[in-house]
């Protein structure tokens, strides 16, 4: 008899060996077999993965010329304005990358711009998980991860935007250590930990580059996988649409969606390196190194932490004196509030679970016109955010247009409380109304724009009925009906009382349209709709 490894081949037999002890076969088979939906919206997550890649892979090269140490040496570098100065072995090493080391700027520039990217992408992609309800069970992990990842992202921007020790950096680093320091009992501590002393101490370039390099890396690795992991075993969520169920999903086979994620990868990374070659960022030898007795104007951080930045600036000044200490509640309440802000996002998925009652495996997403309040509230949330970013910019804004400070800074506080207010009435509003164009196509039709002379004379606008793909699109979707108290009122507490109110505010009278199917339709509760949702 043959041999039946010799006839296997090489390829075969590693391919056993790696199976027999990682058992990875399966998880193989799973992706190679599965479908992906082609809608353009999923590219956004895998924008978020592909600028990941391009973080890690420059983020290697570029550990391996610099030096984080705030050790002082004087500067003999090529950049002629800065020759003789003293400045830390981190700044000079950022430095010599980007004027010495072949291709160094280019590297680093587009390591700064893939994380934007990075940043951008996983946010876009939150709020069109969140906006078509794919964090509704069993994906509430996914997006647990998901918001995990957004913060470790946004940490691990904030850690390597420092390490230059530039001035730019040193003076991010400077509100960060107030912010730290208004903590109330542990904040001095926290920060003389951080910065290995009083602030700007000499670790905090060598801890930051701990935290930028192995730490958070590698815990954004392992939510990633995890995130692919859970993916995998749930299967794609799709939008509605003929033949498509919650059993099943509609899309393109494994081999066509991986030559398309190939070719976005290309893309992504050529415009990220185009961008890096013709547009500056972070342009160190400008601000010089850091001086703790100097801050430079018109200093901005990254984009995804100006909300943070704009909070702490547009709040006024105000201390509490209690038993001897001073309360910074100026730098307080603001971190107070952003950190409010960002958990209400990770737990909105038990939230709204809480709120329906509603325990089913979901599959198919909404369209965010049916789901009035989550949206309206989506776009809330983002209102909060831009003008909080509009904030960490007060004075940009006011020296570009020139304006006061204090009048944009005035702004700024009124808009905090009302364009949150006036985002959520108008989005609820307009997707009521899309709901009413919805049900007035399905109940009249479409409009030809024909007219008709009628026999007494009066004239009336044909109308055709929708087609079958139309009609299920619109109608396909569920609507809850509120949640009500028991029989028993007194019996009720508190917790089931402010479910039944937040339930029929998301779904009352006035949260949502009866949608028209052509026959009675009676809202079930949740509870009520029955059916195997595995698939």
């Amino acid at each position: 008899m043959p041999d039946k490894n010799r006839t296997r081949g090489a390829g075969g037999r590693i391919a056993e060996w790696a199976e027999g002890r990682l058992g990875a076969r399966g998880l193989g088979r799973r992706i190679a077999r599965g479908v992906y939906p082609s809608h353009w919206s999923f590219m956004l997550g895998e924008i978020a993965l592909y600028s990941f890649v391009i973080v890690l892979v420059t983020g290697v090269y570029l550990s391996l010329y610099f030096d984080p140490s705030m050790a002082q040496v004087e500067y003999q570098g090529s950049y002629a304005p800065l020759r003789g100065q003293l400045v830390s072995r981190a700044f000079d090493s950022t430095m010599h990358i980007s004027f010495e080391v072949r291709g160094g700027l280019l590297i680093r520039q587009a390591h700064h711009w893939s994380a934007l990217v990075f940043v951008g992408a996983i946010m876009a992609h939150m709020m069109r998980v969140f906006f078509t309800g794919g964090f509704r069970k069993p994906r509430e992990l996914n997006w647990v991860f998901g918001f995990l990842l957004l913060l470790l992202a946004m940490v691990g921007g904030l850690t390597g935007y420092d390490l230059p020790d530039d001035l730019l950096s040193g003076t991010g680093l400077a509100v960060v250590n107030g912010t730290i320091l208004s903590i109330p009992v542990v904040g001095t501590y926290l920060s003389m930990f951080l910065f290995g002393g009083e602030f700007p101490g000499d670790d905090v370039v060598p801890r930051f580059n701990t935290l930028h390099v192995l730490v958070i890396p590698a815990l954004m690795v392992g939510l990633l996988v995890a995130h692919v992991v859970v993916a995998v075993r749930h299967k794609h969520t799709q939008y509605p649409g003929p033949g498509r169920t919650e059993r099943n999903v509609v899309g393109l086979p494994f081999r066509v969606h991986a030559v398309k994620s190939a070719g976005l990868f290309l893309l992504v990374s050529a415009v990220v390196v185009a961008v890096a070659a013709t547009v500056r960022i972070n342009p160190i030898w400008e601000y010089g190194p850091y001086r703790a007795d100097q801050v430079s104007a018109g200093s901005q951080p990254d984009w995804y932490m100006g909300v943070l930045d704009g909070l702490v600036r547009v709040m006024p000044a105000w201390e509490i004196e209690a038993w001897g200490h001073t309360l910074a509640l100026g730098t307080l309440l603001p971190v107070l509030v952003g950190v409010g802000f960002f958990l209400v996002l990770g737990a909105y998925p038990f939230i709204e679970a809480w709120v329906t009652a509603d325990d089913r495996d979901h599959h198919l997403l909404d369209r965010p016109r049916n789901r009035p309040v989550r949206t309206a509230l989506g776009v809330a949330w983002l209102g909060f955010y831009v003008v909080g970013l509009a904030g960490g910019a007060n004075d940009i804004i006011a020296t570009r247009f020139g304006l006061s400070v204090n009048a944009v800074t005035w702004a700024v506080r009124i808009g905090l409380l009302a364009v949150p207010v006036l985002a959520y009435t108008i989005t609820k509003r307009w997707a009521l109304g899309l709901q009413y164009r919805d049900r007035d196509a399905v109940l009249h039709g479409r409009e030809t724009g024909v007219i008709k002379r009628l026999p007494d004379g009066g004239y009336v606008e044909v109308h055709e009925p929708l087609s079958g793909d139309e009609l299920h699109v619109l109608t396909q979707h569920e609507q809850y009906e509120p949640l009500a108290l028991p029989a028993e009122d007194g019996g009720a507490h508190g917790a089931r009382r402010l479910q039944v109110a937040l339930s029929r505010r998301m779904y009352g009278a006035g949260a949502q349209v009866a949608k028209a199917t052509g026959r009675p339709h009676t809202a079930l509760p949740p509870r009520q709709h029955a059916g195997d949702q595995a698939r």
